[in-house]
C-alpha cells in the first residue's frame, strides 16, 4: 500500500503567532531591557561622581575621618530606622490583612482596603509634619518612664529626649509609612488562596484559625516576604519625612529615645546637598552609592527568598 507523501509543514507544532502578539511581546522585551539599563545607568553615574571621593585624601573629606568614618553612622542609622520599622510594621501588616480578607464583614472590609490603599497615597512631608508636630511630644511621656524604668536595655538608656524628636519616633513614623503597602500586597496575596483549600480545611473540622495557618499563610509566604522587602526599600530611602523628626546629634548609638540620634543617609543627602560644593558633593554622592548597593542586595536577598520557598508555595 502507497503511503501518502507528508503535507504537513515544517512549523506545525508551533503556533502562529499574530501581529499583536509579536508587538507586545517585543514592547515587553523592551520594556525589561530598558529599566536594565537605566538601572546601569544610575550605577554608572553614582560611581563616575562618587569616584574623587573614594580616591580623595582623608583629609578633605567632611568630618575629618575619612570616608568610611562619615558613612558609616549614616548607613547605621538607616539600617537601625528600616529594621525596626519592619519588625513593628511585618506583623501588624499581616494581622490587617487577615482581619480585612477572613474576619470584617464584607461591607467593613471594602472600607477598611480602600482606607488603607489611600494611606499608601499620603506624601512623606505630611507624615513628618504629623510626626515632628504630633507624635513627638505626645511620646515624651511614655520614653520618660521607660528611661526610669527600663533604662537597663540599651534600646531605652536616656536620658530621654524633651522634644520627643527621637529616633523612636522616626522609626514609628516609618512603620506607618511602610505599613499600607506591605498591607496591600499581602491582602491581595491572601485573597487568591484557592478557596476549596479553606473549604477543606474547615470541613475537616478546622477552626478558623486553623484554617488560615494551614491554608492561608501557606499559600502567601512568598508574597509576605516579598511585600516585607518591598517595606524595607520604602525605609531605607525615606528621607523628608525622617528629615523633619530626627533630631540629628550624629555618632553610633542603639539607644531610641535620647537627645543623640544618628542620621540617615537619605536624610542627610537631602539637608546638606543644597550648601555642598567640590568634593562635599562627591562625598555625599558616595554615601548614595552605598544606599544604591545596600538596597540592591537587599531585593536580591528577597528574590533568593522567595525563590527557594516558592516550591514550597501552596501556590504550587
Amino acid at each position: 500500500m502507497n503511503v501518502p507523501p507528508s503535507t504537513a509543514s515544517p512549523t506545525r507544532g508551533r503556533a502562529r503567532q499574530r501581529p499583536g502578539d509579536r508587538v507586545f511581546s517585543g514592547l515587553s522585551t523592551g520594556a525589561g531591557v530598558l529599566i536594565l539599563v537605566v538601572l546601569a545607568g544610575v550605577a554608572t553615574f553614582l560611581l563616575v561622581e562618587a569616584w574623587p571621593a573614594l580616591v580623595a585624601p582623608t583629609d578633605e573629606i567632611p568630618g575629618d575621618g575619612g570616608l568610611v568614618v562619615y558613612i558609616w553612622p549614616l548607613l547605621f542609622g538607616t539600617l537601625l530606622s528600616a529594621l525596626f520599622a519592619l519588625l513593628l510594621a511585618a506583623p501588624l501588616a499581616v494581622a490587617v490583612a487577615l482581619f480585612i480578607t477572613h474576619y470584617a464583614p464584607r461591607r467593613l472590609a471594602q472600607g477598611l482596603g480602600y482606607l488603607v490603599d489611600l494611606l499608601a497615597a499620603v506624601p512623606s512631608i505630611i507624615y513628618g509634619l504629623w510626626g515632628a508636630t504630633v507624635l513627638a511630644p505626645a511620646t515624651v511621656p511614655a520614653t520618660d518612664w521607660l528611661a526610669e524604668n527600663l533604662g537597663f536595655i540599651p534600646l531605652f538608656a536616656g536620658p530621654s529626649s524633651t522634644t520627643g524628636r527621637t529616633m523612636l519616633v522616626a522609626i514609628l513614623v516609618l512603620t506607618v509609612m511602610i505599613l499600607p503597602i506591605i498591607t496591600a500586597v499581602i491582602r491581595e496575596a491572601f485573597l487568591q488562596t484557592p478557596r476549596l483549600h479553606e473549604e477543606a480545611s474547615l470541613a475537616l473540622g478546622a477552626t478558623r484559625w486553623e484554617m488560615i495557618k494551614m491554608a492561608v499563610l501557606p499559600f502567601g509566604r512568598s508574597s509576605i516576604i516579598g511585600a516585607s522587602m518591598l517595606g524595607l526599600g520604602r525605609a531605607l530611602g525615606e528621607t523628608m519625612a525622617v528629615a523633619i523628626v530626627l533630631s540629628v546629634s550624629g555618632g553610633i548609638t542603639f539607644n531610641l529615645i535620647s537627645t543623640g540620634n544618628p542620621s540617615t543617609i537619605a536624610a542627610n543627602i537631602a539637608l546638606e546637598f543644597p550648601e555642598s560644593t567640590g568634593i562635599d558633593v562627591n562625598t555625599l554622592i558616595a554615601a548614595g552609592l552605598v544606599l544604591f548597593v545596600v538596597t540592591l542586595l537587599v531585593n536580591m536577598a528577597a528574590r533568593a527568598v522567595i525563590n527557594r520557598r516558592r516550591e514550597f508555595s501552596g501556590a504550587n
